[in-house]
């Protein structure tokens, strides 16, 4: 779950460094080291120098890892659209409509 975590956060916020990705999920930098090495044995995420600090060490997603939630979620995209299609009469698809237009008003503060 800890490493699922990690990957959204460096798919939503770009690349990070060890104790980036530990403060944002709120444990110690040690332990996310452990996640991080994972990660990167699996070939998911990749280190670079940060430009800005050489001693530094930014990780981002390999293009493999960004291919496969670009997968995963072209997957969960599909699967709602059938189940909208589906199991929703037209009348309540256009309900449903209207309530994701509110929620993006909502999202975007207007």
């Amino acid at each position: 779950m800890s490493q699922t975590s990690v990957l959204g956060r460096l798919d939503r916020d770009g690349p990070s460094t060890v104790t980036g990705l530990a403060r944002t999920e709120g444990m110690r930098p040690q332990s996310m080291g452990a996640i991080v090495s994972a990660l990167e044995n699996a070939g998911l995420i990749r280190g670079s120098p940060d430009p800005k600090d050489g001693r530094q060490t930014l990780f981002s997603l390999t293009p493999d890892c960004e291919e496969l939630i670009r997968v995963s979620r072209a997957a969960k995209e599909d699967w709602l659209f059938h189940a909208i299609q589906s199991k929703l009469e037209p009348v309540e698809q256009e309900q449903l409509a209207s309530l994701v237009n509110l929620l993006k008003r909502l999202a975007e503060g207007e």
